[in-house]
């Protein structure tokens, strides 16, 4: 018998809809679902759980370092708890940029101030510039801007700015954040896309403003579906996500990828529809028994410096085995030269054989052959930190 574990929090209508599919579909294959219980983790305990999936260890330090040693006792984790812990939104925009997908121009800024248990003092400080030249920064991301966390989401922090005045005073509340200012993306439209295990995509429409989920089934043109969910893959193989959900603003027929670090995003039912929370359980659910059943470490692992070709050896920055690499030692290979950068595309993912029904509807453009376990897109999204930027 194979074992899934899911962590959660605060969630209602997911983990047990989820808990049940993964029994159900699963049960062919002894593949078997429960929640994760942990009491205390002892130094190399044996793995319990074929996959885990995570929806919460961003919350609680404890299951972060619990799914660290479950993965190096041999443990499927999604999403990687190593690279989750490394990630930020700001380096997020930095790769996606270098791999061709339209970002809002972006500015990482100093802080406003530090945590309170924090003993920093001017002499901490010399390295930063004083005064900070705050028109430059507008004239550069253009006026207005968004002024919004680094890391971090759920709506907070996010300040629409048209002037020095407005974004010093918004500065001004920010304290012990890390904030970035960027480009104000005035959107006709905006996409939220489901994203699972990399390739399969399903973009929907979303409206920021009233922070809901629309099933709309001919919101994008067929070149524009395409796009978005070439994008999302693109995204989702550099960063190493399985489940994750990435947002696009649309202006001037081109989408810019606005949020994509939503590493445990909202499956509730009250808040995606019945229509898409339906998809989502099944898709991860296929999604998880794959893994289970034939899961690769390297799978789980980020491929930006492959895709960059920044990788000059077996292992890249993040540590993670490269493709070819991985191969080669399963197969019993001697490695001696480091793989080539992949070209974003589904490939880097490996398919697996479960069987999974496509996206619950088809909108024009954005359907797409894709690896199992899922496979198709359809109407598109929003991204939750741009709500404020109408």
């Amino acid at each position: 018998m194979k074992k899934v574990g899911l962590l959660c929090g605060r969630e209602y209508s997911f983990p047990p809809a989820f808990i049940a599919k993964v029994n159900q579909l699963g049960k062919a294959d002894g593949v078997a679902a429960e929640f994760v219980k942990l009491g205390g983790t002892k130094m190399n305990e044996p793995a319990e759980y074929s996959v885990i999936v995570d929806r919460i260890s961003h919350e609680i330090e404890y299951y972060r370092g619990y799914l660290k040693h479950a993965v190096l006792q041999g443990t499927y984790v999604i999403n990687n708890p190593f690279w989750w812990t490394a990630d930020d939104k700001y380096f997020n925009y930095s790769v996606a940029a270098k791999l061709g997908i339209a970002i809002p121009k972006t500015i990482l800024l100093p802080q406003k101030g530090y945590p309170t248990d924090v003993d920093i003092t001017s002499e901490s400080l010399h390295n930063l510039k004083y005064p900070v030249d705050w028109d430059a920064l507008l004239d550069y991301v253009g006026r207005p801007a968004i002024l919004k966390p680094f890391s971090g989401g759920g709506w907070k922090h996010v300040y629409k700015v048209s002037n020095k005045e407005e974004l010093l005073a918004a500065y001004d509340k920010t304290s012990p954040y890390c904030m970035t200012l960027q480009e104000f993306i005035d959107f006709t439209g905006y996409v939220r896309c489901f994203t699972f295990g990399k390739t399969d995509i399903l973009p929907v429409r979303y409206d920021p403003k009233e922070r809901r989920y629309l099933v709309e089934h001919n919101y994008l043109s067929k070149d524009l579906g395409a796009r978005i969910v070439q994008d999302a893959r693109t995204i989702n193989q550099a960063l190493g996500y399985e489940m994750n959900t990435i947002e696009f603003a649309i202006q001037d027929g081109v989408p810019y990828a606005i949020d994509f670090l939503n590493p445990a995003p909202d499956f509730e039912r009250d808040r995606i529809t019945e229509f898409y929370f339906e998809h989502v359980v099944d898709q991860m659910a296929h999604l998880v028994i794959d893994r289970a059943l034939n899961g690769n470490a390297s799978n789980s692992w980020p491929r930006w410096e492959e895709m960059l070709g920044l990788s000059s050896g077996v292992s890249g920055f993040t540590g993670a085995p490269t493709i070819t690499a991985t191969k080669q030692a399963a197969a019993g290979q001697s490695i001696s030269q480091p793989a080539g950068p992949p070209k974003a595309s589904a490939t880097i993912d490996a398919p697996g054989p479960t069987p999974t029904s496509l996206a619950p509807s088809t909108p024009p453009g954005a359907k797409a052959s894709v690896s199992r376990p899922g496979a198709t897109s359809s109407p598109a999204s929003n991204s939750a930190t741009e709500t404020k930027r109408k």
